[in-house]
Formats: C-alpha cells, sequence, structure tokens
C-alpha cells in the first residue's frame, strides 16, 4: 500500500500498538486460515506459474510469502474500491466519497502522513461502519470483489504467488485494509489467508473503534512476525513483495525481499540492498517512476467523479 516516509525503520520503531495491531491481526489471518476449505487444487493447477530458477524452494515448509495488496497485486486501493462499493449500497452520502478520494490523493501525492489528516480518515472510515454486522460487510466484500477488484489483479504479481503456493508454500495478504476484505481477496485468489486491520466487534457488530492501529508500516512487520512465529517459519527463507518505501520494515525481515512496481524511494533502497524488483506496469509508467502515484489518483479522482455523475443522474 502506497505509504509513508516517517515510517521507515530508521525513523520511527514499533510501538506497543502497532505490536497489537500486528498480533491481532496474525490471530484473524491464522483463524481465516484454518476455517478455509481446500477445494483450489485442480483451478490451482491451471494457472501459469512464473518460477525463479532456484527459488521459491520446492517442499520447503519453513518458508512462506507475504505480499503488500495495493498497487503490489492489485492495481489501486483496495479500501477505496470498498468505499465505491459501499457508496454504491447507500452507506454514506457523495459528500464523504469525495472526501474519502481526496485524503487518499493526498496520501499518494504527499508521500508523507499528517497525523491529524490520518486520524480524520480514520475516524470517517470507522463511523461508516459502526453499528452494522461483521457478517453483512463480509457478504458485501464479496460482491464488491466481483464489481471493481477482480479485473484489477495483476497478472504477473498473481503468477509469483502461485509459484510459491507450487511450491507447496504458504502465501498470506499483508495490507492495511480491512481483514475482512482482504480475507476475501486472499480466498479468491486461492491465497492461504490475510493479514489485515482489525476493527473492533463485540456480538458480532463494528464498535467504531480498532484493535490497535491500522496495519501499515511497523505494524505490518509486527504482523508478519508473530505470524511467523506461530507457524514455526524461519523469516530467512521467506519472501516478501511490496511496491511501497513504508513497507520496507517488512521487506526487511525476510531474506527474499522483492519491490514489485516499485516507488521511487524503494525501488533506490531496493537498488542500494540488491533486492530483486518487478515491475508489471507500462514501459513509460515503469520509466517515470512519478506517474503511477499520479495516474492512481487520477484512478481515484475518476472513480469520484463517475460515482458523482451516477448520482446525479439517479435524481
Amino acid at each position: 500500500m502506497a505509504a509513508l516516509g516517517w515510517l521507515t525503520p530508521r525513523r520511527r520503531s514499533a510501538t506497543a500498538r502497532s505490536v497489537l495491531a500486528g498480533e491481532a491481526s496474525a490471530e484473524a489471518a491464522r483463524k481465516s486460515s484454518q476455517e478455509a476449505t481446500q477445494a483450489q487444487g485442480a483451478a490451482q493447477a491451471q494457472e501459469t506459474a512464473v518460477r525463479e530458477p532456484v527459488f521459491p524452494v520446492l517442499g520447503d515448509d519453513k518458508a512462506a510469502a507475504f505480499f503488500d495488496l495495493d498497487n503490489t497485486v492489485m492495481q489501486g486501493a483496495a479500501l477505496f474500491h470498498f468505499g465505491r462499493g459501499l457508496y454504491k449500497r447507500k452507506f454514506f452520502e457523495t459528500r464523504d466519497l469525495a472526501r474519502f478520494a481526496w485524503q487518499q490523493a493526498w496520501f499518494r501525492l504527499a508521500g508523507v502522513e499528517d497525523p491529524e489528516h490520518m486520524q480524520e480518515a480514520r475516524d470517517s472510515a470507522l463511523s461508516i461502519v459502526k453499528g452494522h454486522r461483521v457478517a453483512e460487510l463480509e457478504t458485501i466484500g464479496e460482491e464488491i470483489y466481483d464489481e471493481y477488484m477482480a479485473d484489477r489483479i495483476w497478472p504477473g504479481t498473481r503468477a509469483l504467488a502461485q509459484a510459491h503456493l507450487d511450491a507447496g508454500q504458504k502465501v498470506w495478504l499483508v495490507t492495511a485494509a480491512p481483514v475482512e476484505i482482504a480475507q476475501v481477496i486472499a480466498r479468491r485468489l486461492g491465497l492461504t489467508g490475510a493479514l489485515g486491520t482489525v476493527a473492533e466487534s463485540v456480538g458480532g457488530v463494528y464498535t467504531g473503534k480498532l484493535v490497535g492501529e491500522p496495519l501499515h508500516g511497523p505494524a505490518k512487520a509486527e504482523a508478519v512476525r508473530a505470524l511467523a512465529s506461530a507457524e514455526g517459519l524461519d523469516l530467512s527463507r521467506c519472501a516478501a513483495y511490496s511496491d511501497s518505501h513504508n513497507d520496507i520494515p517488512m521487506l526487511s525481515l525476510v531474506g527474499h525481499p522483492y519491490a514489485i512496481n516499485p516507488d521511487a524511494k524503494l525501488r533506490k533502497h531496493a537498488r542500494e540492498k540488491d533486492w530483486r524488483l518487478r515491475d508489471y506496469r507500462t514501459g513509460r509508467k515503469a520509466a517515470k517512476v512519478g506517474i503511477p502515484a499520479a495516474a492512481g489518483v487520477g484512478a481515484v479522482a475518476g472513480g469520484t467523479a463517475a460515482a458523482i455523475a451516477l448520482s446525479r443522474r439517479r435524481r
């Protein structure tokens, strides 16, 4: 997910809330994985996998792969697409969608987060789901995936994930998106499970609060660390994939870090560290790393404009 320079390991270490968010996400991911069905083998075998000559290692059950979601596995932000789906279902007003789109644009263009701005975005998202049942959002998430997300999966990144699955390894999404949405995407892609932001619920109803904090930056690294410990994984044999410099803490945990469709800061860091790079954008966009961020903003703005236009037509 696109992110922010002040969350890198040198400038900010994991806080107690980061650890809490990471551990809560790991627990939710493991529970979901254990409950998932096993009827995916035939479909997975038909997928075309892109393999490294010696990696991933076939049969290495101490290894796993961790994939960031936004702009790594999927074009655009899962949370924005989810917001579009909720808007369509009249969860909130047009002005709320426009404000949400502006916040997303600010995050991508500025490259740093204003804590007050971040808190406002977080509170807005939580207020939308407060009082709704978890099961309701899970069902809606399935519909939204089909409407807005299924056609936005990067084939190249999907093939990398399949290579790990074919090698007998578990593959997890790691994202700041709500864990319920992340789990839907993971299940649809045939992955093991997902680590995501955990919203508090009581009796199956959202309270409007988070458990810890959003799963980004140091919290992602803590989630991966907690899951690896619970699963008995050797992180030096694991792989992680991301597009954003904000995920350097997570990428630095594993023995096989990959920069996928990297932003400028991650590309520079990856080259300094001799990390592997993969770019599935068009040649022009890949050459001009600043363009994908602008394109992401354009997608957000375009989606907002389309939603507003649709609303006006209905009136």
